[in-house]
C-alpha cells in the first residue's frame, strides 16, 4: 500500500493505534464493515502493556504517537483501539484537533447490560479499573445487576506473544478469573487484546461464546457512523445502505448521545463479502500499512503476528 496524499480527504487514511497487538480486534471489524478504506496501523509494542503504567506516561506515549501520525499521513480518522489510552488521552486528542473524528473504545458493558445480563465480570487492564471514566461507566450499568471489575496484570502479554490457545494460556487464564465460575453471566472484554483469548476465557468461566462481550464490532460501525455523516467514507453506497438497517449514532465513549436499538455490539458475523473471504494477504498487502514501535525483527514479527490475527 502507498502512503495516501492529504489534498483529498476522502482518500486519506484511517489510523488505528494500540499499545501492541490487541487493537487488530477492532481494525479487523473496521476493515470487513469498510473493506474499501486504507488503514494505517500502529502498534506500540516496545511500551506495552499500557494497562500498568500511570495515565500521564500513557497519554504521553499516545499523544506522541498521534502527532507523528499526523505529520506523516494526516488520516481522515484517529481510532485509539486501546481502552487504558482512550481513558488517558482521548479528551485531550479532541482539544487538539478539532473537527477531526477520534474515536476511542471502552468496555462493551452497555451490550451486556441491554442483553438481560444480571451478573457480569468485566476483565481490563489495572490502570483501566482505577480510571474515574471507567468508574462512571459501571455506575451506569449497576442498578439492578452485579457487576464485577477485575484488573487482570499479565493477561494481555498472552495474546501480544501469540500465545492464543493452549495448556500454558488455559492454566494462567483460569488461575486468574476461575473462581467466577457459575457465578456470573457473562464476561466482558475490557482490553482489545482480549478477543484474542476469547476461548480460554469462554472455557474458564464454562460461559457460550454468546455470553463474551468486546467493542470492537461497536467502535468499527461508529468509525463508519462519523465517516459516512461528514461525507469521508470512499464507498458512499456503503454508508446509505448501512443507514438503512443501523440507528444513528452510538453509545461509544466520546460519540453521540443517540443510541443504537437493539445492537448488541459484540463479534461482527460480517466476515465474508459477496460468499469470499474479505481479508486476505492481497487485501491487506493493498489496504493496510501495518507499524510496530519493536525495533528489526522483533517489531517484523509483531507485524506478522498482526496480519495473522487480522484473518
Amino acid at each position: 500500500m502507498q502512503t495516501v496524499s492529504s489534498s483529498n480527504r476522502k482518500e486519506a487514511p484511517i489510523w488505528v493505534m494500540d499499545s501492541g497487538v490487541g487493537g487488530i480486534s477492532v481494525l479487523r471489524e473496521a476493515a470487513r464493515l469498510m473493506p474499501d478504506e486504507q488503514f494505517v496501523f500502529f502498534g506500540d509494542s516496545v511500551h506495552a502493556p499500557y494497562g500498568t503504567k500511570t495515565t500521564e506516561e500513557v497519554r504521553e506515549l499516545t499523544l506522541e504517537a498521534v502527532a507523528d501520525a499526523e505529520k506523516r499521513y494526516h488520516p481522515k480518522a484517529f481510532v485509539i483501539a486501546c481502552n487504558t489510552a482512550t481513558t488517558a488521552a482521548v479528551k485531550v486528542m479532541r482539544g487538539l484537533y478539532p473537527g477531526r473524528a477520534i474515536v476511542g473504545i471502552e468496555p462493551a458493558l452497555k451490550p451486556a447490560a441491554d442483553a438481560g445480563r444480571r451478573h457480569i465480570l468485566v476483565l481490563a487492564t489495572p490502570l483501566t479499573i482505577k480510571e474515574e471514566k471507567f468508574r462512571a461507566l459501571l455506575q451506569r450499568f449497576s442498578d439492578g445487576r452485579e457487576v464485577i471489575p477485575l484488573g487482570c496484570p499479565g493477561l494481555m502479554e498472552y495474546a501480544e506473544s501469540g500465545q492464543l490457545d493452549g495448556p500454558e494460556t488455559d492454566a494462567f487464564v483460569a488461575d486468574m478469573i476461575g473462581e467466577y465460575v457459575g457465578k456470573v453471566d457473562a464476561v466482558v472484554l475490557g482490553c482489545t487484546h482480549y478477543p484474542f483469548l476469547r476461548g480460554p476465557i469462554a472455557r474458564a468461566l464454562k460461559l457460550s461464546d454468546d455470553a463474551v462481550y468486546d467493542g470492537g464490532y461497536g467502535t468499527a460501525k461508529h468509525i463508519r457512523f462519523l465517516l459516512g455523516e461528514t461525507g469521508l467514507l470512499r464507498d458512499d453506497d456503503a454508508y446509505e445502505r448501512a443507514a438503512l438497517n443501523d440507528a444513528a449514532g452510538s453509545a461509544f465513549y466520546g460519540a453521540s448521545e443517540a443510541e443504537v436499538p437493539g445492537e448488541r455490539m459484540a463479534r461482527s458475523a460480517c466476515s465474508t463479502v459477496s460468499g469470499e473471504t474479505l481479508i486476505t494477504d492481497a487485501w491487506l498487502d493493498n489496504h493496510v500499512i501495518f507499524e510496530n514501535s519493536l525495533p528489526g525483527a522483533a517489531g517484523a514479527d509483531r507485524i506478522a503476528l498482526c496480519r495473522r490475527l487480522m484473518k
